[in-house]
């Protein structure tokens, strides 16, 4: 196998999609995740699985009360990147105020979101986007697949 090939065979797999900045685009969002998720190998149940998807759904969740700006969509990028061991994940909206990462007390409903998502993730942050609003960024690690590979079709 030559290093283009395997070089080539090793690259990120990607996904992007926009959402209605409601509840129900983050749904939408996480269910998305979660179906990818099971795609690229990592089913329902294993440690990638459900570690993406509660940041996904953490994110989602921050653009659609936090990051809403009416008539505004918010967007959902994820990407596979077996070389690294990770999988990225990426929620832009259109709103400019930055997330903060605080500590709630403990008889309060929320404010837990980017708590869990620095808990959980190996790095995340925010940068800027062309236009208006900030795109969150999350990193997970891949754990070892635990179905049959990527490419192998049970029937």
């Amino acid at each position: 196998m030559s290093a283009s090939h395997a070089r080539t065979a090793a690259a990120a797999r990607s996904l992007a999609q926009r959402f209605s900045a409601t509840r129900r685009g983050a749904r939408l969002a996480r269910l998305l995740a979660a179906h990818q998720l099971a795609e690229w190998g990592h089913p329902y149940g294993t440690e990638t699985h459900d570690t993406v998807v509660l940041v996904v759904a953490e994110l989602a969740a921050n653009a659609v009360l936090h990051g809403r700006v009416p008539g505004r969509d918010f967007a959902l990028s994820l990407s596979r990147d077996d070389g690294r061991g990770v999988v990225r994940i990426e929620v832009t909206d259109t709103h400019p105020a930055l997330p903060t990462r605080e500590a709630p007390g403990a008889d309060e409903d929320g404010g837990r979101g980017l708590v869990l998502v620095d808990a959980l993730a190996t790095a995340w942050g925010v940068r800027d986007r062309l236009g208006p609003g900030k795109t969150v960024w999350a990193e997970c690690a891949l754990s070892p697949l635990q179905s049959l590979g990527n490419d192998v079709e049970l029937c």
